[in-house]
């Protein structure tokens, strides 16, 4: 069999001796050559020199300041997005949730998928609530409330 390129067999020796060269290295203080610690160095290094230019900003810092331009391609974005359509925009729960959004100073924190569903099964139950007294209905309703990821 035939090579083009030469070879220090790094690879066999990591494929079969790995534990023993990685044990000798450390105790004598050797930096291993083997091929995936020397790819493994090289991406931690990589990593620290990104994380030392990286700061963490806070959610008051990441307000982005209004305006009419950016809303406007904000809600096209949205729409295209999620694929509502575009009378969404004229719905007006639509309008009340930018109204109410629109008065926030830090921001508008999202619910997750797990708060948003546990929240929709607390309405609910409330609203099933209301309505047995508004009918006067004496049986108790259950309701399973199960939340699905």
């Amino acid at each position: 069999i035939l090579i083009n390129k030469a070879t220090t067999l790094h690879r066999h020796a990591e494929a079969h001796f790995g534990g023993k060269y990685r044990k000798w290295a450390s105790e004598h203080s050797f930096e291993s050559m083997l091929p995936g610690d020397i790819k493994a160095r090289k991406e931690h290094t990589a990593q620290q020199q990104i994380n030392a230019h990286l700061t963490e900003c806070k959610l008051d810092e990441q307000v982005i300041p209004y305006s009419n331009k950016l809303f406007k391609q904000a809600t096209i974005e949205w729409l295209v997005a999620t694929d509502q359509p575009i009378k969404a925009l004229e719905h007006p729960k639509f309008k009340e949730m930018v109204n109410i959004a629109s008065c926030a100073t830090n921001g508008v924190k999202i619910p997750g998928r797990k708060a948003t569903c546990a929240e929709i099964m607390r309405m609910f139950k409330n609203h099933l609530i209301r309505l047995r007294n508004t009918l006067n209905v004496s049986n108790v309703l259950s309701i399973d409330c199960t939340l699905y990821n």
